[in-house]
């Protein structure tokens, strides 16, 4: 591949940088976590674990800050949950989440609604799991929660497999992620503390990262999680093809992610990275493992893998050999139909996750005969497709769970 001319580079990292201070100065990108030297013992799973997926390990008391000087408490009852769920083996891990309760009395038809909440791109350090930056005022989808909040609805988000808990966090693998947006609802909904109905309506959303695990979810409830009443799921920026995305980062501004993704693909399939990788790049997977996600844009973007690879040739290349494609292969979304209504929210100008993939996704979900709403937005970069999709996904959520008939323009 030749690398993009000096000013076109130039001017998309201007920008970029530009989009993550805005953010960060509204709220919508916290600074990162305090690295923590322990473990807080609430994320230590227990030698057994349950044997039913989303039962219930242990909860506790906690708060959601917006801001990191903590001034700003969401009005809401908050609680850290652990929870079973399965990994892509097939296997019972232990992972935590939180669920956040308005304390106002649900004011709308039937019962309160429960959105399952799939976070984006956090990062990999035990400290940004989303629980603990929650806690901390530094969760960057805080604003957007909060705006779910505001409207009564109960919020649910896991952690992920190994964001919090022992072990690497499998970023972006497919099947783990969704069994774990579905099964922290089953948590929520067992929490006497939380006050959710046991079988009450619940809807999937979630962007980038999240966006990824939401469809996920989506596609796999029929068969994983055929009880929970889910009404829709509304998903954006979705990274439904894995190989094209990672040619899409590499020595860009956001070339951290896929470092992220290199250690949660290898996490998720026991490989050892080593091999591939130079001295450079053992030491830059090193520090991608420690820093979040604002941290790691600010501090590791811009690399160009084939300066970290054992044998000079980009990442994207060794992700062609049959071992590594084979993984990539799995984590394909779109090959699946969701039984729900879905949303497909893209800009059409997002720099991480090319908009041609959610064109894609929504054809392959439509040629099965899913229910899809594809709505395009110009929300400048992924951090302003962002921006431009929350009042779309607020309307549209409103709309299911009211049991209207969803839009579809397939």
């Amino acid at each position: 591949m030749k690398p993009p001319r000096h000013g076109s580079r130039l001017r998309r990292t201007t920008a970029g940088l530009a989009l993550v201070a805005t953010a960060a100065s509204f709220g919508l990108a916290g600074a990162p976590a305090a690295h923590a030297e322990e473990r807080p013992p609430f994320y230590e799973p227990p030698v057994e674990l349950p044997t039913t997926n989303g039962e219930l390990i242990r909860s506790e008391p906690s708060t959601y800050y917006l801001d990191p000087l903590k001034a700003i408490k969401v009005d809401a009852d908050v609680h850290r949950l652990m929870y079973r769920t399965t990994d892509g083996n097939g296997e019972g891990i232990a992972v935590t989440g939180t669920v956040i309760t308005p304390r106002k009395a649900w004011k709308g038809d039937g019962e309160r609604p429960l959105i399952s909440y799939a976070a984006g791109t956090q990062g990999i350090g035990d400290h940004c799991a989303p629980s603990r930056q929650l806690s901390n005022g530094t969760e960057y989808e805080g604003i957007f929660i909060k705006g779910l909040i505001a409207r009564g609805y109960a919020v649910v988000m896991t952690d992920y497999e190994g964001l919090g808990t022992p072990g690497d966090h499998t970023y972006i693998n497919r099947e783990v992620s969704g069994n774990a947006v579905l099964d922290v609802v089953r948590a929520a909904q067992s929490l006497p503390e939380a006050n959710l109905p046991a079988n009450g309506p619940v809807a999937i959303t979630g962007y980038s990262q999240g966006g990824g695990a939401a469809a996920a979810a989506a596609e796999l409830a029929p068969e994983y999680a055929p009880e929970l009443d889910i009404k829709g799921a509304a998903v954006g920026a979705v990274p439904s093809e894995l190989s094209t995305v990672a040619e899409n980062l590499d020595r860009g501004l956001y070339s951290a992610f896929l470092g992220y993704a290199i250690v949660g693909l290898a996490a998720g399939h026991d490989i050892d990275t080593d091999e591939y990788l130079n001295d450079k790049g053992r030491d830059y997977l090193t520090k991608v493992k420690q820093a979040c996600t604002i941290e790691a844009v600010a501090t590791l973007g811009l690399r160009d893998s084939r300066k970290l690879t054992a044998n000079g040739e980009p990442i994207t290349e060794y992700l062609k050999e049959p071992q590594w494609k084979a993984i990539v292969d799995e984590q394909k979304i779109g090959e699946r139909k969701p039984e729900v209504p879905v949303l497909i929210n893209h800009s059409r100008l997002d720099d991480v996750i090319p908009f041609k993939l959610g064109k894609e996704l929504k054809a392959d979900w439509c040629a099965k005969g899913a229910t899809v709403e594809f709505k395009p937005n110009l929300g400048p970069t992924h951090i302003g497709g962002a921006i431009a999709s929350f009042p779309r996904t607020f309307l549209w959520l409103e709309g299911v769970l009211k049991d209207k008939p969803a839009p579809s323009n397939c």
